[in-house]
């Protein structure tokens, strides 16, 4: 496949983003998952953003690759996530619509992810959601998230907002630190049949077992990581016995996403997540980050999110993982030093 048939000139580019938005997002990758149809549609965005994103272009550049003989997925090169820490990374000249912003704490530099086209991000997760999840109209979503309710630039809170008013129902909602009325919900939407999501943050989700106690075996409980400084990091197994125990579950369900992505992958238990179709991830060698392993290896997690049409699609991320045969992945933790090499490869 080649939307363009040529080369990717600065000329036209609203054309362009817009035709390769439509490719992402069009009926045939969505049903196919072949890997030739996405690879074809990563080199065909790769070659757009060297031709429009000053700041990508440049570090591509400094690995002296040339974008137009690239024709294999696996030679396109990943931009170390921390240059949204430092970079406008954006894809043309256009003002964005939004910026995300990363959590931490007082002092950190917070990454920032310039969006340009809200819809973009908004066809990304509510296809995802649906994909993994169903007709959101058929849920009641619950959200325990305060430290991101508490923060602004949240591209989590975005999306969670978004799902709780598609659902169409008055029972989906927020809940802060008010622990008992979530626990009120949680009861009466068990005894009415529900089929209801809660979404929360790892901390809050502890906090609440701790005071109650659940028999909800249909509920979703879906963890978004992080402690955020509020406890003792806790290894995944020890963690998810814990709230299945309290909620009543058999599995937790987990969200992967990070403000530098417009995708999320999701796990339905076991800490194995699956990307939708526009989404993929490779594992590189910790050593060698030009270089990848084989399935089941520990490494360095790559990822390609062809929503990331207007800022950068291909990043090496701060953590490690492992990938298994069918296409699943499992996270590891992160690296220990937060500078990856190869970001003095950008060309300033």
């Amino acid at each position: 496949m080649k939307v363009f048939g040529g080369k990717y000139r600065k000329l036209n580019f609203k054309c362009c983003y817009l035709c390769l938005v439509e490719h992402v997002f069009s009926k045939p990758l969505f049903l196919n998952r072949s890997e030739e149809n996405f690879n074809n549609l990563a080199i065909d965005v790769f070659r757009f953003q060297v031709a429009h994103n000053a700041v990508y272009a440049s570090f591509v550049k400094g690995l002296k690759k040339d974008s137009e003989s690239i024709t294999n997925v696996r030679d396109i090169p990943y931009m170390p996530v921390e240059f949204f820490k430092n970079h406008s990374i954006i894809s043309g000249s256009d003002s964005p619509e939004i910026v995300f912003s990363s959590s931490g704490t007082t002092g950190m530099v917070q990454s920032k992810h310039e969006v340009l086209d809200l819809s973009v991000y908004e066809e990304s997760f509510r296809k995802t959601f649906e994909l993994f999840y169903g007709d959101i109209r058929d849920l009641v979503i619950l959200a325990l998230l305060p430290s991101y309710l508490e923060r602004e630039g949240s591209s989590l809170i975005y999306m969670v907002e978004d799902l709780i008013q598609r659902t169409g129902n008055p029972e989906s909602g927020y809940f802060l630190y008010n622990h008992d009325e979530l626990y009120q919900a949680l009861v009466k939407l068990r005894h009415a049949g529900s089929k209801v999501i809660l979404i929360g943050v790892t901390y809050a989700l502890l906090d609440f077992v701790e005071r109650y106690t659940l028999d909800f075996p249909d509920l979703i409980v879906m963890e978004t990581g992080g402690m955020k400084g509020k406890r003792k990091e806790m290894i995944r197994e020890e963690l998810h016995q814990q709230l299945c125990a309290g909620f009543g579950v058999n599995a937790i369900h987990s969200e992967y996403g990070m403000t530098e992505l417009l995708s999320q992958a999701y796990s339905s238990g076991k800490g194995l997540f699956r990307c939708p179709p526009w989404m993929r991830i490779d594992i590189r060698d910790i050593n060698d980050p030009f270089s990848f392993l084989q399935t089941g290896a520990t490494g360095g997690i790559n990822i390609i999110d062809l929503a990331n049409i207007y800022s950068c699609s291909f990043i090496a991320t701060q953590d490690l993982g492992k990938k298994y045969q069918d296409g699943s992945f499992e996270i590891i933790g992160r690296f220990d030093n937060s500078d990856i090499r190869g970001c003095n490869l950008l060309v300033q």
